[in-house]
């Protein structure tokens, strides 16, 4: 083990000294998920001893400020199809708690609004979130299209955060085997 270095006369500045990371591990959730990415985030956790909060966003609905300051969640389209959030809320939480159980890990499950890559990132900065944890979408047209239209949460996180994305992948393109004799 060595000593940390002292401060040189010429730079003034301190030397860096790491720091013991005490923030939890959020880990954005999405119906469908699959579970490699709660059990990373799990292991992240787990490894770094804090808490996990687990963070689903209902993009169906955007925030608004009350007269009184509180936050309140609306729906983007009030005559639109309803769609049952509590329902989906309890449902992924209910799935986590089947996962992550009896793994060891002290987690919680929230539920957020508006647009992910901002809701993610409000939510990290209120709880002191050390890392930030999402997968990638599944491959396909439709996965395109939507990524097209909307963008990456994990692109849009990397750009807004002062604080590291870890970004699971969830379907790896597999690698090309060089053919016999190239």
């Amino acid at each position: 083990m060595t000593e940390p270095e002292k401060p040189t006369p010429s730079t003034g500045h301190a030397p860096y000294i790491p720091q013991k990371i005490s923030g939890p591990v959020l880990m954005g959730v999405v119906p469908g998920q699959p579970l490699a990415v709660a059990h990373r985030a799990a292991d992240l956790a787990r490894s770094l001893g804090v808490k996990l909060v687990c963070a689903y966003v209902d993009v169906t609905t955007y925030l608004v400020e009350e007269p009184c300051g509180r936050m309140e969640a609306s729906p983007i389209d009030p005559d639109g199809v309803d769609d049952d959030i509590e329902g989906i809320s309890a449902s992924l939480a209910g799935h986590l708690r089947d996962a992550l159980g009896t793994v060891g890990v002290d987690w919680s499950f929230v539920t957020l609004a508006g647009d992910p890559a901002r809701a993610l990132g409000r939510l990290a900065e209120s709880t002191g979130a050390s890392v930030i944890v999402v997968g990638t979408r599944e491959r396909g047209l439709g996965a395109r299209f939507e990524e097209l239209l909307v963008g990456s949460v994990a692109v849009h996180l990397t750009h807004r955060q002062h604080r590291p994305v870890l970004v699971v992948p969830l379907a790896p393109q597999p690698r090309q085997q060089p053919k016999a004799g190239h």
